[in-house]
């Protein structure tokens, strides 16, 4: 007979599914290289920004972006002033600095605006079919016949121009968007035999879409939110190169952009830097978005 006791013989601990998917979809991001890329300069792009509203805020480097000195206008990049001053003598490194939060926060802020409506009516419409998805589509159907950057335009132009109100155009042309993707997926998941079941015991409705449905289709949410703040951050820069987004002297970059049209001959670094910062930031998320998207891919290979 064994002398092994009951109580020391080892037991073997269920396998936590969630954590092991986690594991998997993490092996799969990681084999993506270029989304790693992305990832890393999105986190450090974070943390320069957070320095930078501290700064802006506080005055940490004693530096203030938005001082004119006219002895030093248009001055290219140097050891003083890194990425060179615009047409009123301003140090172009630091109110890009500083104005990093600004842009960075109007692209994230509009997501969230945008998935905090537009993912509650996908899953309705998806759910519940029937007239209430006709009528939410038809006016999702609306808003998607308006290019995005015109909505935009026209709905700055009612409220006028400032942060908050670009941010509430940006999230409105967004919501079709949202609405249609998590409708899609909805429709797809409440046909699965899990949901019948769940159903069948008598689980109310907002227990099985709340608790359910949505835990199930974050992955194509997660993955359109990334991508789409690096088109919020776009159509942000755009209305504000416009003059309709974020008003002077605030050092929004689409803004700086507007600052140096009328220099790009003689001073092309006013314009190329803000550039550059915004192509950087839109591919960062891009990359990462991508990368995203195939690591949330059930049939990516392992």
């Amino acid at each position: 007979m064994s002398n092994v006791q009951p109580s020391q013989v080892p037991v073997k601990k269920p396998a936590n599914r969630r954590v092991d998917n986690f594991k998997d979809f993490y092996r799969r991001l990681r084999k993506n290289k270029a989304a790693l890329v992305g990832l890393y300069v999105l986190v450090f792009l974070f943390l320069v920004s957070i320095f930078g509203a501290l700064d802006a805020n506080y005055n940490i480097l004693g530096v203030n972006s938005n001082a004119t000195n006219l002895t030093d206008k248009l001055m290219g990049p140097s050891a003083q002033y890194w990425f060179g001053t615009d047409h009123l003598g301003r140090d172009i490194f630091y109110r890009i600095l500083h104005g990093m939060y600004i842009t960075l926060g109007v692209g994230f802020a509009a997501t969230f605006m945008a998935a905090l409506v537009g993912v509650p009516i996908g899953l309705l419409a998806g759910y519940y079919g029937g007239w209430l998805d006709t009528v939410i589509m038809r006016l999702m159907d609306i808003l998607l016949a308006f290019p995005g950057i015109l909505l935009a335009l026209a709905i700055v132009s009612v409220l006028g121009g400032s942060t908050i109100n670009v941010t509430i155009a940006i999230a409105i042309g967004a919501l079709p968007q949202f609405a249609r993707i998590v409708r899609g997926s909805t429709l797809t998941t409440r046909k699965l035999e899990y949901v019948d079941a769940i159903r069948a015991i008598g689980a109310k409705d907002g227990k099985i879409i709340f608790q359910h449905i949505l835990p199930n289709i974050l992955s194509p949410i997660i993955v359109n939110t990334t991508l789409f703040i690096a088109t919020a951050i776009l159509s942000a820069a755009g209305l504000s190169f416009l003059g309709l987004g974020v008003q002077p002297p605030t050092p929004e970059w689409g803004a700086m952009l507007n600052d140096g049209r009328n220099y790009m001959y003689q001073a092309a670094h006013i314009t190329f830097f803000p550039g550059m910062m915004i192509v950087i930031v839109v591919l960062a998320f891009n990359l990462f978005g991508d990368g995203l998207r195939d690591a949330f891919d059930p049939k990516a290979k392992k």
